[in-house]
């Protein structure tokens, strides 16, 4: 018991502590505040890397498409309904299941 008085008494090792609490708790990069902006770059990690392969895919359809003509066209008529003069385009859309 005697040793813990000392050592409540011992201006350094109180200065210690109080300096322990401080970094922790109460300064501006606290504890807290390490732990949230650590998540929030795990988040921004993710979102960097999903953009990066959104960005490789299309730049890959785009070499694609700038290359074959045959896939331009297959894009064209696909994505926007684009049709030569002498053809009909019917376009088929699947009804919604009712039972849902």
């Amino acid at each position: 018991m005697k040793r813990l008085v000392n050592l409540l008494k011992n201006k350094f090792f109180l200065l210690t502590v109080a300096f322990v609490v401080w970094m922790l708790f109460f300064d501006k990069n606290d504890l807290f505040s390490q732990f949230k902006d650590h998540q929030e770059v795990a988040k921004l990690k993710k979102e960097r890397d999903f953009y990066k392969k959104e960005t490789d895919k299309v730049s890959k359809d785009l070499d694609e498409l700038t290359s074959d003509p045959h896939k331009l066209e297959k894009f064209a008529r696909e994505k926007y309904l684009l049709k030569k003069s002498n053809e009909d385009v019917f376009v088929i859309v699947k009804e919604a299941d009712k039972n849902k």
